[in-house]
């Protein structure tokens, strides 16, 4: 009756009597009630739906095993392709991130090498990944590499049994392939030529990273079908896993790079630790730090999209909450080792910290679908004493890394994937279209599984290790034999020259209103504006 006369005195043209009106005491209770009541039965209808949903769109291990209509299983690879996209779009997010963070570590007057060099790769890494670098990596062949779907020519509609189309699966997978290239170039930064960046590149995007990760990744490969009736090593009883790219992306990534530094040798006027000296400042941490924050964003993309299904709710779930478990508890020990070790001793060091919780990002990527939290706490905080000792490590060795590539990437990538046969909660299983199957649960040493499964992490962790390191050396070598300037290392004057490697390479600076004076053989600098003159 109260909203009668409420809605009666509003539709007049005089609204002064529905401002004036009053509800009295009773109406003011029936009004909230009916709100309320209203709220609850919402509330119950949307509880009530997700109980629902997740049997009827294959959320359980059950239901994974039922039978689906044409319709359900359409709408199922539909759901999941959007989700496959979306994850591809956040992974690709990352190359801001990557740029940032090498921009912001390395010096000013390399700033414009590394925007131009992250360009060029992603740009290459698509055109050589759809032309041979998905053939190699994710078609059939035999176990070291496919040999169909060149120029993604004869490819079937869907990949495998994923569900998902495989001009969706490229996209994903081609935001994987951009990653570990852009890892490449971390530890080279500041003394590689732009030609020799194009050649290595090419060797990188094209035949390293899609080749090698086939064994891994591939439906035939030597190490995924590891421990099977008529493969590699039978008796083993269980294959490598990588559920994200621990080793795939990052290690490889990692150990190019590591392989590069090596070759290229240090900076000019880099003086090591043991030497009196030591690294050379960051010219913005600031751009640094928030690189690795958009990291850790697209980060999100990178692990739970793996999943390749949004019917796999609690995998999804379980993965986005280990990755930042694993991130936090790496960056919280890796301040921690910064604040009582080395020269940064009594500080709390913003770089270490950093480089930190993206080694907790990497060494989670391969283990975070098989780990309960507990797990993914204790692997991330050794992963920030395992990038920190790194760190040292290449300062000791005069190894020459502006940005913690080598550590983060490639020890941490280690660590990662051999602590899946540590730290597997044995509870859960593989994904799938239609949802989890946790029939036939991973466990690793500390959880009841034995040993079997950190042999398969070890032996896989190895053989491409040592294999992309020692193919990477040989190609980098080969390209420093090669004259100006196709040359691996830039020549001199174009690395200590005014404007360094910005004006040599490229004929411009990052911050052409200011003037850097920079002193090579101490590495030290000092910025200040360029002065403005009126006539």
């Amino acid at each position: 009756m109260f909203l009668t006369k409420l809605i009666t005195a509003r539709s007049s043209e005089n609204l002064a009597p529905a401002m004036a009106y009053k509800l009295t005491k009773a109406e003011k209770w029936r009004f909230w009630l009916s709100m309320f009541g209203g709220k609850i039965i919402g509330l119950f209808l949307v509880l009530l739906a997700m109980g629902f949903l997740p049997a009827i769109l294959g959320g359980t291990a059950a239901h994974a095993q039922a039978t689906y209509t044409a319709h359900e299983t359409s709408m199922m690879n539909s759901i999941n392709t959007v989700w496959t996209l979306v994850a591809a779009f956040l992974v690709f997010g990352m190359q801001p991130g990557f740029v940032m963070l090498e921009a912001g570590f390395a010096r000013r007057r390399e700033t414009v090498n590394i925007l131009m060099e992250c360009i060029f790769d992603t740009c290459l890494c698509g055109l050589l990944f759809w032309a041979f670098g998905y053939a190699f990596m994710f078609s059939h062949g035999n176990g070291f590499i496919g040999y169909h779907w060149f120029f993604l020519a004869g490819a079937p509609d869907t990949y495998e049994t994923t569900g998902v189309p495989v001009i969706a699966h490229w996209i994903f997978q081609f935001a994987f392939a951009d990653t570990c290239s852009t890892v490449t170039s971390g530890a080279m930064i500041g003394r590689t030529g732009f030609r020799g960046d194009i050649l290595y590149s090419i060797g990188v995007t094209g035949f390293i990273y899609p080749i090698i990760g086939h064994w891994a990744w591939g439906p035939d490969g030597f190490l995924a079908t590891m421990g099977s009736a008529g493969n590699f090593l039978p008796s083993l009883g269980t294959f490598f896993h990588d559920f994200a790219g621990s080793t795939v992306v990052h290690t490889i990534g990692g150990m190019v790079s590591l392989a590069g530094a090596m070759v290229l040798g240090p900076r000019l006027g880099r003086i090591f630790r043991r030497d009196g000296g030591g690294p050379m400042p960051a010219h913005n941490l600031t751009i640094a730090a928030v690189g690795g924050f958009i990291l850790w964003f697209g980060w999100y993309g990178f692990n739970p999209g793996s999943t390749l299904s949004a019917m796999d709710a609690q995998g999804i779930g379980r993965v986005a909450t280990n990755t930042t478990l694993a991130a936090c508890a790496a960056g919280m020990s890796a301040m921690l080792m910064g604040l009582w070790t080395g020269s940064t001793k009594g500080k709390f060091d913003l770089g270490l910290t950093t480089n930190g919780f993206l080694a907790g990002l990497v060494a989670i990527t391969c283990p975070c679908y098989w780990v309960d939290p507990v797990g993914a706490i204790a692997l991330g905080f050794i992963a920030g004493v395992v990038v920190v000792l790194g760190i040292y490590l290449l300062e000791w060795l005069r190894i020459d890394d502006p940005i913690g590539a080598v550590p983060v990437h490639g020890f941490c990538g280690m660590w990662g994937t051999w602590s899946l046969g540590l730290f597997a909660a044995g509870k859960y299983g593989a994904t799938g279209a239609t949802g989890a199957d946790n029939s036939s649960p991973t466990a690793g040493l500390f959880y009841g599984g034995g040993t079997s499964l950190l042999k398969a992490q070890l032996i896989g962790s190895l053989t491409i290790t040592i294999a992309t390191f020692v193919v990477a050396y040989i190609m980098m070598w080969a390209i420093k034999q090669l004259p100006h300037p196709w040359n691996l290392r830039v020549e001199g004057k174009g690395e200590v020259g005014p404007g360094g490697l910005d004006l040599w390479e490229h004929g411009t600076d990052a911050y052409p209103d200011q003037v850097e004076l920079e002193t090579p053989v101490l590495g030290s600098k000092k910025v200040q504006p360029v002065p403005h003159f009126t006539s």
